[in-house]
């Protein structure tokens, strides 16, 4: 007996999965137009090169165990469901959601007896960073005996979230979220074809626009969301899906702001000036704007870890790591739950003492390296711990900072054609009114002043 995929079942039934059984017409629309081979795979062109490994794996010249790292809806079931057509290869999908040691270990054991009659297995793992590191222990014989090819699919940093050991016997593919023409044309491509909506519908170009924006790179909400607007259509007895219809299927209000245009740039400036301005509420009620309409919450997440350093560095170090955490919160939560850390984000930056010194002495002193001044490292700081360094005076007359009083050795560490350059002036705000002082009393141990 096979199953859909061509697969032989009669010694054990495939666990059912994301993959399992999405080939019937009432499947979602979003299940029903994933792309049947790698050449109607929307985005992610650094992958799919000619030659790349995974064209090689999807064509099975290679039995490479893969990582599929990126946020949700980018393609990486996609890319599993690709190489289970394209191969002919047994394929098993199980998820870390569900599956424990024992399923790992049965799945392993029955690809085992089927490599002994010929037959190799394509293990697909979604949302492997779930797997704790027992279940990740479990898989690494297999994959360093390639006993199985393992495809694994997160959305979190696998550096963090699986085990050196199995990462590094595996190749990891970063998928990016999909740019707007990626979305748009896959929209396309669902309201004509058969296995989609069939041109029983057509889309307003308004309509189009919103749910790309409202789409935010992740192809499954938009497929979902246009799915949903045209069951409101046909309910009402309508062939043309338009801004009431989309604005129905996914509940929300239509708010005045596109992503491309001058109201995208407006709101997000005044969102900045705002919390740089130091206006809690104003900088809250542009949050709120830019959530309502849809807008990447990463993005919101992206500019926030910049202002944090930008426009309050050392004056509240603290607001940093509390953007870092709410950008993390975002990749793990997801929305409508995130908004909730990005707001506390928003209040610390908006709340917090703010200074420009950071971003003012990087540039200093990036201005003077672009302008040549750079000059020879100082003999006594060069390495010298190479054969032959001593010879040259590498290192000889260095001052170890910890066997000086105060912990503070007093001698040349910029170049001679920079000495005296001062990047770094703390103002008397917050936190760095103190470095103020330090900076002050370290200058002075330093002998510069």
């Amino acid at each position: 007996m096979e199953d859909l995929f061509g697969n032989d079942t009669a010694a054990e039934a495939l666990p059912v999965g994301s993959l399992a059984g999405a080939a019937h017409r009432d499947a979602p629309l979003a299940v029903r137009m994933r792309p049947r081979n790698l050449d109607e795979i929307v985005g992610q062109k650094h992958l799919l090169a000619p030659g790349s490994p995974l064209r090689r794996l999807a064509r099975g010249e290679t039995a490479m165990s893969v990582f599929l790292w990126g946020p949700p809806g980018v393609g990486k079931t996609t890319i599993a469901a690709v190489v289970s057509r394209s191969t002919n290869q047994r394929f098993v999908e199980i998820s870390a959601v569900t599956a424990g040691v024992r399923e790992v270990r049965a799945e392993l054991e029955l690809a085992k007896r089927e490599l002994a009659r010929g037959v190799r297995t394509v293990l697909f793992v979604d949302e492997v960073h779930r797997f704790s590191k027992t279940q990740q222990d479990v898989l690494l014989p297999a994959v360093e005996n390639r006993l199985v090819t393992l495809i694994a699919a997160t959305t979190e940093n696998p550096s963090f979230s699986v085990i050196s050991p199995l990462l590094s016997r595996s190749l990891l593919l970063t998928l990016t979220p999909l740019e707007d023409d990626d979305i748009g044309g896959l929209l396309d491509r669902a309201l004509l074809a058969d296995h989609g909506l069939a041109a029983a519908f057509t889309l307003t170009p308004e309509g189009r626009s919103q749910l790309v924006r409202l789409a935010g790179g992740d192809a499954r909400r938009a497929l979902t969301y246009l799915e949903e607007a045209a069951a409101g259509a046909e309910a009402e007895g309508h062939v043309v899906i338009d801004l009431p219809q989309i604005e129905a299927a996914v509940d929300k209000a239509s708010v005045r702001y596109d992503r491309d245009g001058d109201q995208h740039y407006d709101v997000i400036s005044a969102f900045i000036k705002s919390m740089r301005g130091s206006d809690v509420h104003a900088s809250l009620h542009y949050l709120a704007r830019m959530l309502e309409a849809g807008e990447d919450p990463r993005f919101i997440a992206r500019r926030l870890i910049i202002l944090s350093s930008e426009d309050i560095g050392m004056a509240a170090p603290s607001v940093l790591q509390t953007c870092v955490a709410a950008a993390q919160a975002v990749q793990l939560i997801g929305m409508p739950e995130a908004r909730i850390n990005l707001a506390q984000a928003v209040i610390a930056c908006a709340v917090a003492p703010k200074s420009n010194a950071v971003i003012l002495a990087v540039d200093a002193a990036l201005a003077d390296v672009r302008a040549g001044k750079v000059g020879t490292v100082p003999p006594h700081l060069r390495d010298a711990h190479y054969s032959g360094a001593r010879s040259l005076g590498h290192g000889q007359g260095y001052r170890y900072a910890h066997d000086a009083e105060h912990g503070v050795a007093a001698q040349q560490y910029l170049p001679d054609v920079l000495e005296g350059a001062l990047y770094y002036q703390p103002t008397e705000h917050g936190n760095e009114a103190g470095l103020l002082e330090r900076l002050a009393l370290l200058e002075t141990l330093l002998g510069r002043r």
